[in-house]
């Protein structure tokens, strides 16, 4: 005998009959405990005291706007699934009834049969209703860790992996593709081990002059060069007591990197024009999506530099790597931007989630974040469908046309090399034109790519690995 509790249905109806034979009727299936109301009084009451699950309401009762008791209901329990029930069966009254929230309606004189199946669907549905809220609920509370999200064996691994290295002073490398979480994952690290009120700084040195650098970093003492009025603390004391985050640190030039290998062995620097060293007390996080041991070996990484900060790495995997997040992503993305622009009651349908989780995301997570942005801002209705997908999502940008597979006026070899320029040529593009991140796009080695483009004449003698 099951132990599951019955499915609790109320019936609200004047006429004796209809109470009876709904009664009668409902009450011959096991799985069914039935309650009858002949007024709406005393069925709000029996609302109020037990958990219904369906309610079969007449529309038309002495004294009442079955309206607005079926609007009553639904403020309650929005969950709950409401069959009106009428005698003056006009394709209006329905209408309105299904606006203002009505599973679905019978017109009476009803047949048994068409009772037991309406009243089957619609318990059925509050159940999917139920299960996809407790769904929503569970993957909040247990697939995400902080500001990432993921349900992928491969987070489950990155979440443990900052656990264990949050609580120590520890240096740690974040490695990963552009887009995947490298500085959330460093704020994780920064929040579980030194708490939110400890510094936080980041420093990005992709495109600043090298004198700049040295200045934010390591600061500065007055008349250290042409136009340091007045003494300047640097990034690097501001975060004493905290972390000091370097994104993308391969792009430190290699003069900076040994003054910042000083830091990391001997726990002090120099500000520009000082004569006495700074003692710091910081931890260090830095992130990279580039190879650092290519690096290393083509002379523009410090290689002493590289093994200090290589004490412990984390490798954020790339979206098209764990594509069973995507639907996840999806949902928390478009949940925050629905709130942030006003959009409630958005949905997504099968189809374009479909081509979300089987596109490339060669911008991984930041790029699909973007994309449900722009569908939620662009939506003309609450459904979001396929011919909303940014152009690249539907048909990526640079691959050719697979209708004809060899093109008019090509043979084999023509029309493999223009096919292999046409997808080179995408991945740079997605890419960015950095040559070194297309060839992780297209998943080969730099080198590799490199030697394609030689032999495709879509370069002159470019080097084997691109800034």
């Amino acid at each position: 005998m099951s132990s599951r509790s019955p499915t609790s249905i109320l019936v609200i109806d004047d006429e004796p009959v209809i109470l009876d034979v709904l009664g009668t009727l409902l009450g011959a299936q096991d799985s069914y405990e039935v309650h009858l109301a002949d007024n709406p009084e005393e069925g709000m009451a029996l609302l109020r005291a037990r958990p219904i699950d369906l309610v079969l309401l007449d529309l038309m009762l002495p004294g009442a706007n079955g309206l607005e008791i079926l609007q009553s209901i639904k403020s309650d329990d929005p969950a709950r699934m409401v069959i009106m029930m009428t005698a003056h069966g006009s394709v209006e009254t329905a209408v309105e009834a299904m606006k203002s929230g009505a599973f679905h309606y019978l017109t009476k004189p009803f047949q048994n049969d068409e009772v037991i199946l309406l009243v089957e669907t619609a318990l059925t549905q509050r159940r999917l209703r139920l299960e996809n809220a407790g769904l929503r609920r569970a993957l909040s509370q247990h697939h995400t860790y902080g500001r990432l999200t993921g349900r992928s064996r491969a987070m489950q691994s990155v979440y443990r992996l900052i656990e264990q290295v949050a609580p120590a002073r520890t240096t740690v490398l974040i490695t990963g593709e552009s887009g995947t979480g490298k500085e959330l994952t460093a704020e994780m690290i920064h929040h579980q081990g030194h708490g939110p009120d400890a510094p936080f700084i980041t420093v990005n040195s992709s495109n600043l002059p090298i004198n700049l650098l040295e200045s934010q970093l390591f600061g500065h003492e007055k008349g250290a060069f042409t136009g340091a009025e007045a003494s300047r603390r640097g990034l690097l004391e501001a975060a004493v007591g905290g972390v000091i985050f370097f994104d993308e640190i391969s792009t430190i030039p290699l003069e900076v990197q040994a003054k910042l290998l000083r830091v990391m062995q001997e726990k002090e620097f120099l500000p520009l024009g000082a004569v006495k060293p700074v003692k710091v007390d910081v931890r260090i996080l830095a992130a990279s999506n580039d190879d650092l041991e290519e690096l290393v070996r083509a002379g523009r990484f410090r290689e002493d530099l590289y093994y200090r900060l290589n004490v412990i790495t984390i490798r954020l995997p790339s979206l098209r790597d764990r594509r069973e997040d995507i639907p996840i992503l999806v949902e928390h993305f478009l949940a925050h931007f629905s709130d942030e622009h006003g959009r409630p009651g958005l949905r997504i349908d099968s189809e374009t989630l479909r081509a979300l989780v089987h596109h490339s995301w060669p911008g991984n997570v930041r790029q699909l974040k973007n994309a449900i942005e722009r569908m939620v801002l662009v939506a003309p209705g609450d459904e979001i469908t396929v011919d909303l997908l940014p152009e690249e999502i539907r048909r990526p940008k640079g691959r050719p046309d697979t209708g004809q597979p060899i093109p008019e006026g090509k043979n084999f070899q023509q029309a493999v090399e223009q096919y292999e320029r046409s997808l080179i040529t995408w991945a740079m593009e997605r890419s960015g034109g950095v040559q070194r991140r297309a060839a992780q796009v297209l998943g080969m080695k730099p080198t590799t790519l490199n030697e394609r483009m030689k032999r495709l004449g879509m370069r002159k003698s470019p080097p084997a690995i691109l800034p």
